[in-house]
């Protein structure tokens, strides 16, 4: 195989064969190909794109560079749920122990940062003892005893994907639908699932800021579970501002407890009560939208998802007392407010520009090997369309130092537009089946 002239064919827009991607792949992870030859084809596909059968055969071999998570003879259903990305959103660490909590068991394979938005590994993380990295054999068992496990790719699932994953993260060739979409679904597709929701984010601090771009993506991911038999819906949510109020990681665990304890803000819990109606309607475990919500709104409520997370996170070696006292978690050296410098209307407060920010205080990736920050980020509480004076408090910079202090107040200063009136998108605009598209 002559790895520069399958860079050079697709560079010039023609299509590799399926046999071509599966030995690629085995090369790859062989060892025989390096990063830099990967990376170069990675560009050319994020600029040529990738036919049907190419992204098919990419998924495939992605999948067949490792096992495969097996439920044969468990009775339960099983549901997952994955986030395209964004700032500030923390759904995972409510959605997974909601969901279980009703009796679905849920094996949430999860990522860690992607250039500037966050990642559900790193902010479990911030959980002292945490661990994410279980076994398959590990993870059957934890589902089994409790219904529910929260890790990231272990050496057995995907491993192609995994280090394609961080080379996307370091070489700018994040925002490729195929690439997403191969990525997402290599994953999923291991997990032996009987169902899969998607939360598909769009909007200035998304991958894919357009909506068309979006709903192509969402598409691309349905097809690929439905031919493989896992059945997959699509939600299309606004990340044109950060969800909820907490971004950063230690920050975005502290607001999940809150959300599971019935504090969360509104249009956090809103968008994790509507992935997690999708999910439980995929798997038949109600009968309609209104009987979903209720069982996970009762799940809150009861303190049930509560108690579903403290299992987790004592099942993985976590630090359960960090659900009494959020101070457990790791802490910032330096808090600082920002105050608004006019009065007038919050037009925007751009997350692309807040995500951007938590990297550079460190709270995010620049290479493969650098490690986070779990303790700093932001709290921004004000919202577009919210009236603000001069002076008044409007978000909190959590740094590790006052140079850091300096940067979140940059990047605050940037981010939070005042003026007269804005527009804000909905939080959700469409739902996406295998039988098409309806905007909400």
């Amino acid at each position: 195989m002559v790895i520069p002239s399958l860079i050079q064919h697709k560079r010039d827009g023609h299509a590799l064969n399926p046999a071509e991607w599966s030995e690629l792949i085995r090369q790859y992870m062989a060892g025989r190909v390096p990063d830099y030859q990967m990376s170069a084809l990675l560009m050319a596909v994020l600029w040529r794109g990738m036919s049907a059968e190419e992204l098919a055969a990419l998924t495939d071999a992605m999948i067949e560079s490792g096992d495969r998570l097996s439920f044969e003879g468990f009775a339960m259903s099983r549901v997952d749920k994955h986030s395209t990305g964004g700032v500030g959103d923390k759904v995972s660490l409510l959605l997974a122990p909601m969901v279980a909590s009703c009796g679905v068991a849920v094996p949430m394979i999860s990522g860690r940062g992607l250039g500037h938005t966050g990642g559900t590994l790193d902010k479990l993380e911030s959980i002292a003892g945490f661990r994410t990295g279980l076994t398959l054999a590990e993870t059957r068992a934890q589902i089994e005893r409790i219904g529910c496990a929260m890790l990231g790719q272990t050496p057995e699932i995907a491993p192609a994907d995994k280090r394609l994953y961080a080379l996307r993260d370091v070489t700018g060739t994040v925002e490729s639908i195929p690439l997403i979409s191969a990525s997402i679904m290599s994953k999923k597709l291991a997990e032996g699932l009987n169902g899969l929701v998607l939360d598909v984010k769009t909007g200035s601090g998304a991958f894919l800021p357009e909506p068309a771009r979006a709903i192509e993506l969402a598409q691309t991911m349905i097809g690929l579970g439905q031919v493989r038999g896992c059945p997959t819906v699509a939600l299309l949510t606004a990340m044109d501002r950060p969800l909820g109020r907490a971004c950063g990681n230690a920050l975005e665990v502290e607001e999940a407890i809150e959300g599971l304890r019935g504090n969360g803000p509104e249009d956090l819990m809103e968008v994790t009560y509507a992935l997690g109606v999708e999910m439980l309607l995929l798997v038949g475990a109600a009968r309609d939208v209104a009987e979903a919500r209720n069982r996970l709104v009762e799940s809150v409520t009861s303190g049930r998802a509560l108690e579903k997370f403290a299992q987790v996170i004592e099942a993985q070696g976590g630090n359960p007392a960090v659900l009494e006292d959020p101070s457990v978690l790791p802490q910032a050296a330096e808090v600082e407010v920002f105050r608004s410098p006019t009065d007038g209307t919050v037009i925007r407060v751009e997350p692309r520009r807040i995500g951007q920010a938590i990297v550079e205080l460190g709270g995010g990736r620049r290479t493969i090997e650098e490690g986070v920050d779990p303790s700093v980020g932001f709290v921004i509480p004000t919202k577009p369309g919210q009236r603000v004076r001069t002076g008044e408090p409007l978000a909190s910079v959590f740094a590790s130092d006052k140079k850091g202090i300096d940067i979140g107040l940059t990047a605050l200063k940037e981010a939070i537009v005042i003026g007269e009136k804005g527009r804000l998108m909905p939080l959700i605009t469409h739902r996406v089946t295998a039988d098409g598209v309806t905007a909400l």
